[in-house]
């Protein structure tokens, strides 16, 4: 690897010192003796600490948010709206700032940090039309002179608990609903990527919602059993991995509330003999290895059928030896750090078993050298052969930049590697057969389903699929969340 070019690189993030909750309308300190590190994952440098809130603190920010939930509930949808407005563009004038605070405390490339930017501003947008998003039905005479109507009516105070590795995007795709259908909200940032979500709400200060309708509170589990426990809470929204998130929604079925779980995924990705490699082998690229495979949609297995295996692995490899590692923030570097030294380990850990069951290593990222980044949490570009079904590594989620090679024979081989899975999140396939991509649309048991794209991203204005462990509860996210936050009143009434 080449030593970066300082040039390319920004002035180093100042230290943001202890992160404060947002509570009320207001920025205040935490009680908190428990107060952790967030740091930078290529520099190994410490950017801001932040506290682990106490109960008393929980407390208070889910009454200061029910007092603000029974005057913002009676606001017109139109005018719960607007402050929404204001924060798109002022997301959009701080576009790149919010890009750079999130590749220093996650990692990620600055383009791709740019991406999750402008896809949490399409978010925010979307909610906007929450008039139209939210609005019920008549329908007239149903007997005689009786009418009957649907309306869709606030609910409450609703808490997320967002994933690591996208601190922007994941909290907008909950909160902006949320409140505009006319609830309150705590959002409760990972606390090992914080920094992001204080960058938002110090946006949401500028854009005019009263005071409690929307809060922060810095913690880690204490405070997620704490607002799950509250009386005043309805329900949350949770992105992490699936056992962390069945407890959740086990959790909030016994207390009768609502909640909507993305869980962890198992992505397999199915390239045919007739599959046109020279789209197909920059896909596995970005699917695998982009955002180091700290996606939810990202590539895992990859199931080459048939006499494909050759030509693509020949491509393959050295595309994926081609990548370069080091600081996001450069603009030339493909691949960042993973987020933690922690998770680094969990995922060398996952190889190292992977190579024990009998698996083949013919590209090993697991000890890369990044000149100029001696304490970064780095992995490279990982690809495994000889990788059965029966092995960890093909069935638990890695949540790295690691390629599991599974040869199959046929099509119906390749989906029935899916349908065994535990996990439904994602199927890719490329072909230029359409018979071949029905059958992979119509058999294949994952909630998102490609078709010659390397990532199946969804968009704000539909929703997130996600089948058996991969997600918990009917309604996953985006548009759809209306449903979630929202409880239907009928009203059947006569006049005349």
């Amino acid at each position: 690897m080449t030593t970066p070019d300082p040039s390319l690189l920004p002035v180093p993030q100042a230290h943001h010192g202890t992160l404060r909750n947002y509570v009320g309308g207001r920025w205040v300190e935490s009680r908190s003796a428990d107060i952790r590190d967030v740091v930078n994952p290529a520099t190994g440098e410490v950017v801001a600490r932040v506290p682990m809130s106490t109960a008393d603190e929980v407390d208070e920010a889910a009454r200061v948010a029910q007092q603000a939930f029974e005057s913002w509930r009676k606001e017109p949808p139109v005018k719960r709206a607007r402050p929404f407005f204001v924060l798109k563009q002022l997301m959009e004038e701080n576009l790149e700032e919010l890009s750079r605070t999130l590749v220093q405390e996650m990692g990620k490339t600055i383009s791709d940090a740019r991406m999750e930017l402008r896809r949490a501003i399409e978010e925010v947008e979307c909610a906007c039309g929450i008039p139209s998003l939210m609005k019920g039905y008549v329908h007239d005479t149903v007997s005689p002179n009786i009418d009957l109507q649907v309306t869709n009516v606030p609910m409450g105070v609703f808490f997320m608990v967002p994933s690591f590795n996208f601190p922007m995007l994941v909290p907008l795709e909950y909160l902006p609903y949320a409140v505009a259908c006319g609830n309150a909200y705590v959002n409760k940032p990972s606390s090992t990527v914080p920094v992001s979500q204080v960058k938002v709400f110090e946006l949401i200060d500028r854009c005019g919602f009263p005071p409690g309708v929307i809060n922060l509170v810095h913690g880690s589990h204490d405070v997620v059993d704490a607002l799950m426990r509250h009386p005043l809470t309805q329900g949350f929204s949770f992105v992490g991995s699936s056992p962390v998130g069945a407890k959740l929604y086990a959790d909030a079925a016994a207390l009768g509330k609502r909640g909507q779980v993305a869980g962890g995924a198992k992505n397999h990705f199915v390239v045919m003999p007739d599959a046109d490699l020279d789209i197909t082998v920059p896909a596995i690229i970005s699917s695998f290895f982009g955002a180091a495979g700290q996606r939810c949609l990202a590539g895992s297995v990859l199931v080459p059928v048939g006499d494909v295996y050759g030509p693509l692995m020949e491509r393959l490899l050295p595309a994926a030896r081609a990548m370069k590692l080091g600081n996001g923030l450069d603009e030339t570097v493909d691949l960042g750090p993973v987020v933690t030294q922690r998770a680094r380990a969990r995922i060398v850990g996952m190889i190292d078993t992977a190579l024990e069951q009998g698996a083949r290593e013919v590209l090993d990222g697991r000890h890369p050298e990044v000149d100029g980044y001696p304490n970064g949490s780095f992995v490279g570009p990982t690809i495994l052969e000889d990788v059965t079904p029966e092995m960890t590594i093909a069935q638990e989620e890695v949540f790295g930049p690691v390629a599991s090679v599974i040869r199959a024979d046929s099509l119906d081989e390749a989906i029935g590697l899916i349908r065994r899975s535990r996990f439904g999140h994602t199927g890719i396939l490329f072909t230029t057969s359409g018979s071949a991509a029905r059958r992979f649309e119509h058999e294949s048991t994952t909630g998102n389903i490609g078709v010659n794209v390397g990532v199946a991203a969804t968009a704000a204005y539909a929703t997130l699929g996600g089948m058996k462990e991969t997600g918990y509860g009917d309604l996953h996210g985006r548009s759809e969340s209306v449903l979630f936050f929202t409880e239907r009143k009928v009203v059947v009434k006569r006049w005349g």
